[in-house]
Order: structure tokens, then C-alpha cells, then sequence
């Protein structure tokens, strides 16, 4: 094909959603629950809707790893079913046994069930070493499997008992594939169940906050709310003192205080309690305060990192905001797609969802176009012989190229779908050789 980064709806710097302790929390004898199936045959899902439908539980269907994992970084699930072939002709149950080593990575006490193949009992075996709560077998009887799941869903995992509570906030899940973010979520791992003080830096609206909270959700305080306050707020600082001891905290922009208030914070700081801070320049934060809440720096790639998981961000953006609005899944036409991959996105990721949003809204019949998607140029801006510039010129090239493509080269209706005159088009054709 996992974090949004994935944010919802945008991987933003305001205090992202918590990762809860969650997909696979412990529920009441009584109560439904919500069930994420990850497979890509529509046989299995319609059966198994109809079963899960009858049996009281509600089931979302993801058809593969990337949608499964924009589902999990949307909403919490008490049980995933998660097959272990994707592609065509796979068989050795690889894609599967990776998905649910990042879903134990991201989330150790996830109730996850796997699905294989009569003849896949050495998969099965695997999924369990690896951390897997149960597996069922093709075919399966629907009561049975309906048991397995109910079983394993309500059986507490140790591990992380502690954590489980009922109102835990939605995930924070880290979406994407590339380099960048993957050193992200490797230093989470290593970082998160650890007492260190940690500073998120990196640009604003790439998903400071989501990693902050992706933290907090790999520590042992994950089944309590992470308090967040502005330390620039003089009056944010009562809250200091009377939080419950061990309380994981979110301290905003200490870098912003001059030295003496900086040494004001440090005597308010408690050493059991764990502080993760969101910084513009950690080198502003004063030695003796770093020690205590600047341990570690992560930070936040930009887009232009992590260009490789823009078109995966794009579509889960694209449904979080279709759900929202109770509209459609929408498509992104050809050249929409060369858009995403090759524009620049102001204020990155957070960026990229309101366009991909706003395109949603003005689009027609669930088409995202490029005319709609395209990042606004800002009015009276001075040109500028800079990367930038070049960046953007190429851009519509590529945008251009692409439209007429899509269209059978119709220039006409080429430039509706660019929101152009046709002579505008023809004019932006000869300039880039078209």
C-alpha cells in the first residue's frame, strides 16, 4: 500500500485526534460492534454484511490496504477481519502478514482476525506469532465466525489493559508509504512508550499535531486523554497544576516564550507527568527546558518529502470529506491526477485537504477536475525566477497535457474541463509546445 500521515480531514497542527488504544477495545456483553473487513472479493463482504448485519454488529468494507487503512485512520473498529492476499495470483500471504505488523505497530492491543485459505493453516500460524487475535478459515459457517469475532473483540488484551477506556478520541494514523514518513513512524515507535520529552517540529499544517497525538498513542497514558494547552496563554498554565499525576501533556510553541518564562514553565513542570511539544524553531527553547520536553526532535516532512503519498492522502481526503457532506466517493480525472502530482500545496497537507474539499463541494456528478483542484494564486503576487516558479509553470504543462489527453484532444472541451477560454488554452498550448 497507513499515516495521514493522515489527519482527518487534514493532517493539521491544531490538536489532531488521538490514536486510541482502540482498534480492538473491549466492549460491554450487549453493545454492537463496529467491524472493518479488509478484502477485496465482493462476495465475501455482501455474506458477510448480511450475517454481521443480523447478528446486531455494523461492518465497513475496505477492498485493500490503502482503503483499509484511510478507514483506521478515520473512525475505531472493535474487530478487523483482514485478509492476507491482495494482488492477483498471491498467494504467500506477504501484503497481509505487512499490513498487520503495521497495524500491531501502530496499535498493540488491535483486535485483528485473519483470513485464509483451507490451505493456508502456516499463514494463519504466522499471523498469530506475529500478533493476530484469531483466524478463520475459507469457507467459514457465519454463526461461527460471528462467535470468533464477538470472543475476540470482548477478550481484553494485556498488554493493554490499562489503556482501554470508552470515549477514547478517534485514531492518529500516519498515512503514506514514502522514506520520509516511515522514519516518522519508526521513531514513534521507539520514542512513544518511552517517558522522553519530544518536540514535533516541521512546517505548519503538515501534521504536527497528528504526530503529537500518534505519540501519546504509543505510550502507557494512551487510555487517557492527552491535555493540550498554549503555553502563551499565561492562564493555560493553572491547568498544570491540577491534572492527575502521570498526565501526558501537549505543550504549543514554548519556543515563543523568552528565557525567563521559559524558566517559569520548567518549575511548573512535573517529573512524572510526560510533555510532547509543537515548536517552529527548537533552537529558541532554552537547554535546561529542552532537557525536560525537547529529549528527541521529530519532524514533520513536508509534502514536497513525501511527493510519492500525495495521491493516497488525495483520495482519503477525498472520502473523508465526501462522508462528511453525504455525497458520493468521488474520481479524480487524469488531469487532476497529474495535478496532485506535481503541485505545490500552500500550507501542505492541511493545504491539499481544503482544495481536495472545495473541489468536492463546486465539482458535478463526483468528479474532482483539475480547474477545481488547482492551488489559488494569490492576486497582485510578483513573479519570482525561483524554483517555485518553475515548479508551477511545469505543473500546467503537465495539467494541460493531460486534459487533452482525457478529452482526445477536443481543445474545446479540454478547456471547460481547465476552466479556459479556448483561446486562453491555445495561447498556454504554443507557450509550452503543445
Amino acid at each position: 500500500m497507513n499515516t495521514p500521515f493522515s489527519p482527518t480531514p487534514a493532517e493539521s497542527d491544531r490538536s489532531c485526534p488521538d490514536a486510541p488504544p482502540g482498534n480492538g477495545r473491549s466492549g460491554d456483553a450487549s453493545s454492537p460492534l463496529s467491524i472493518l473487513l479488509i478484502d477485496d472479493n465482493p462476495r465475501i463482504a455482501e455474506s458477510l454484511a448480511i450475517a454481521i448485519d443480523l447478528a446486531g454488529h455494523r461492518l465497513d468494507v475496505a477492498q485493500g490496504p490503502e482503503d483499509g487503512f484511510s478507514l483506521l485512520a478515520a473512525r475505531r473498529y472493535d474487530a478487523i477481519l483482514l485478509d492476507l492476499n491482495y494482488a492477483a495470483g498471491r498467494t504467500d500471504g506477504a501484503e497481509g502478514l505487512a499490513m498487520l505488523d503495521r497495524l500491531l505497530a501502530d496499535d498493540p492491543g488491535a483486535c485483528i482476525i485473519v483470513i485464509t485459505a483451507h490451505s493456508g493453516i502456516r499463514l494463519a500460524v504466522t499471523a498469530m506469532q506475529a500478533g493476530a487475535r484469531d483466524f478463520v478459515m475459507k469457507p467459514w459457517r457465519n454463526a461461527e465466525l460471528i462467535a470468533k469475532i464477538e470472543l475476540a473483540a470482548r477478550r481484553r488484551a494485556a498488554p493493554r489493559d490499562h489503556a482501554v477506556t470508552e470515549g477514547t478520541a478517534e485514531p492518529a494514523r500516519l498515512l503514506g508509504d514514502s522514506p520520509a514518513i516511515a522514519r516518522v513512524r519508526d521513531l514513534i515507535r521507539r520514542v512513544g512508550p518511552t517517558m522522553a520529552g519530544v518536540v514535533v517540529t516541521g512546517p505548519s499544517g503538515a501534521g504536527r499535531g497528528l504526530i503529537a497525538a500518534a505519540l501519546h498513542a504509543a505510550s502507557h497514558a494512551a487510555g487517557r486523554p492527552m491535555q493540550r494547552i498554549d503555553v502563551r496563554d499565561p492562564l493555560a498554565w493553572t491547568r498544570l497544576d491540577g491534572a492527575e499525576r502521570g498526565t501526558s501533556w501537549l505543550l504549543r510553541h514554548p519556543d515563543k516564550l523568552d528565557d525567563v518564562t521559559q524558566a517559569r514553565l520548567l518549575d511548573r513542570l512535573r517529573p512524572e507527568d510526560r510533555y510532547i511539544t509543537i515548536a517552529d524553531d527548537p533552537r529558541a527553547i532554552t537547554p535546561a527546558l529542552a532537557r525536560r520536553i525537547a529529549a528527541v526532535e521529530i519532524a514533520a516532512p513536508s509534502l514536497a518529502e513525501r511527493q510519492d503519498d500525495v495521491p493516497l492522502l488525495a483520495r482519503h481526503f477525498a472520502r473523508i470529506a465526501a462522508e462528511r457532506h453525504g455525497l458520493p466517493a468521488p474520481r479524480f480525472t487524469p488531469a487532476a491526477e497529474a495535478l496532485l502530482a506535481t503541485a505545490h500545496w500552500p500550507d501542505e497537507a492541511r493545504g491539499l485537504a481544503a482544495a481536495i474539499e472545495r473541489a468536492l463541494l463546486l465539482g458535478e456528478q463526483g468528479v474532482i477536475e483539475a480547474a477545481l483542484l488547482a492551488p489559488p494564486v494569490a492576486p497582485n503576487a510578483a513573479p519570482a525566477l525561483s524554483r517555485a516558479s518553475f515548479d508551477l509553470d511545469e505543473s500546467e504543462r503537465v495539467m494541460i497535457e493531460a486534459a487533452l489527453v482525457e478529452h482526445h484532444h477536443n481543445v474545446t472541451q479540454a478547456a471547460q474541463a481547465l476552466g479556459l477560454s479556448r483561446g486562453a488554452l491555445y495561447r498556454r498550448m504554443a507557450r509550452h509546445g503543445l
